[in-house]
């Protein structure tokens, strides 16, 4: 009696055992070709994902340095380097534009300070520029501002993206340069491209110039000359710059 009793509990262990070796064979390649399925799609959905992420990343960064550089420009003022010269500084070629403006920033002192923006090239990469310096009386030439002790540079925009100027007037044309002018440009045209592909980007875009003339002008009754201009203009009402319009 007892010998059956003990041949029944092992018949019942031997029931209720786990796997056979065959079994947990075949669970095993079953796991190792799941996990080689997850391996291929994965490899090919993450590149994808990471080039999506920088892409997005790129584009904030553009945006940024857009937004920067239209606030310099619309805070432009009309400024002349000192008392003899009535021209504003203002220095505008397709790669740079140098300007006046009051000082920005956390730690900037009240008063005026020369921004210089600029494209640079530094260890075979095409760098945008901000830089600046505390306003100071000084003879004015494009040479001179260019070989002013700029500080504080910030790198605004990287390779592969390059942003160009164009600059307008009164009259709505578009020109490359804006130098040695009695006024300051009423619109500067900010073109951003692929510098891989020279493929201009849909995020190109126009910043308005608000302040073109000194003050003194606003209140010319047109009878006298201010800034070479002759008195049947009207300072005070001036016609925005299309983009038709360009000067090749």
């Amino acid at each position: 009696m007892q010998y059956r009793m003990i041949g029944c509990r092992r018949s019942g262990r031997a029931a209720v055992g786990g796997f056979t070796l065959i079994e947990a064979l075949v669970a095993i390649v079953l796991m190792g070709v799941i996990l080689a399925g997850l391996a291929t799609i994965t490899s090919q959905w993450l590149p994808n994902w990471n080039r999506g992420v920088a892409r997005v990343q790129r584009g904030e960064l553009v945006s940024i340095a857009l937004d920067r550089l239209i606030a310099d420009i619309g805070a432009s003022e009309f400024v002349s380097p000192n008392r003899d010269i009535k021209a504003p500084i203002f220095d505008g070629t397709e790669f740079s534009l140098t300007l006046v403006r009051s000082a920005v920033g956390p730690s900037a002192s009240p008063g005026l300070e020369i921004v210089r923006i600029a494209e640079i090239k530094d260890k075979g990469e095409l760098l945008l520029v901000r830089a600046a310096k505390s306003f100071a009386p000084l003879a004015v030439s494009a040479a001179s501002l260019r070989q002013a002790d700029f500080a504080n540079p910030v790198v605004l925009l990287r390779s592969p993206y390059q942003v160009s100027f164009a600059y307008a007037g009164r009259d709505g044309i578009w020109k490359k340069d804006w130098q040695n002018a009695a006024q300051l440009p009423a619109a500067v045209r900010l073109t951003v491209r692929d510098a891989t592909t020279g493929r201009m980007l849909t995020i190109s875009t126009t910043a308005l110039v608000h302040i073109e003339l000194p003050a003194a002008c606003v209140s010319d009754d047109g009878k006298g000359d201010c800034t070479g201009r002759s008195g049947t203009e009207q300072p005070n009402n001036p016609t925005q710059p299309t983009p038709d319009k360009q000067r090749t």
